[in-house]
């Protein structure tokens, strides 16, 4: 892990709420897919966010913040990276990441901008010659939360082994996903979660739910990662 200053190079609205944020690095350095940063707003006031970038050796980060008005501690980030354009982070951080030896499935539970998580793992996987398959599960309150949709229903269309699960609380239109809870849908439809790897992301709130009722329905908790499960 390293201290070092970060300089903007893309500050765009992905929603109404979620920024694409890429930072551009003094030196080049090496991550594993699902690990994270800090921004280093003060001595004592060091905020994470995922990683969103396919892991390589390389001088830039990207990053998906969601932000609102009644969030200041997001919100206080994306203003800093606004006024000052250039941030002091910590990175490489977390142990929650891509397991590429494993030969069991994969599945990815994002709730909102935890898919900046699982969106690693995917590209990381992806990139590998393998069929050991891997299904997203996203999951947001309304179908404008998933900002990404349309670019993950074309990578199921190329990868025969990813499969795309897109859901939501509030459905409207000609709605193509599940509706409800995220961790609901994958309960219906993966029968044997013992023989998965599973990593989630999102609120602490929905991933503790998960690991409760996904380790009584057979799901060893040595194969649930995320990086909020050593602060529940």
């Amino acid at each position: 892990m390293k201290q070092m200053l970060g300089k903007v190079t893309t500050l765009e609205n992905l929603s109404q709420h979620v920024y694409r944020v890429v930072l551009t690095l003094p030196e080049a350095i090496m991550f594993a897919a699902g690990q994270y940063l800090q921004v280093v707003m003060g001595e004592r006031d060091k905020r994470p966010f995922s990683i969103a970038s396919c892991p390589s050796k390389t001088n830039t980060v990207e990053l998906h913040i969601g932000a609102t008005a009644d969030n200041p501690y997001a919100m206080e980030v994306i203003a800093k990276i606004r006024e000052q354009g250039e941030v002091v982070i910590e990175v490489p951080l977390g142990e929650a990441n891509y397991r590429a030896a494993s030969d069991r499935p994969i599945i990815l539970i994002a709730g909102g901008t935890g898919f900046s998580y699982t969106w690693s793992i995917l590209q990381a996987h992806l990139r590998k010659a393998t069929k050991r398959p891997v299904t997203l599960y996203w999951g947001g309150r309304a179908a404008s939360d998933l900002y990404y949709d349309s670019k993950l229903r074309a990578l199921s269309d190329q990868h025969s082994n990813f499969h795309y699960r897109p859901v939501v609380e509030q459905a409207e239109g000609n709605w193509h996903g599940a509706i409800g809870l995220v961790h609901h849908a994958v309960m219906a439809e993966q029968s044997d979660l013992s023989e998965a790897d599973v990593y989630v992301a999102g609120r602490f709130e929905m991933v503790r739910v998960i690991r409760d009722e996904f380790h009584a329905q057979g799901l060893p908790l040595e194969q649930l990662y995320g990086d909020a499960l050593a602060f529940i």
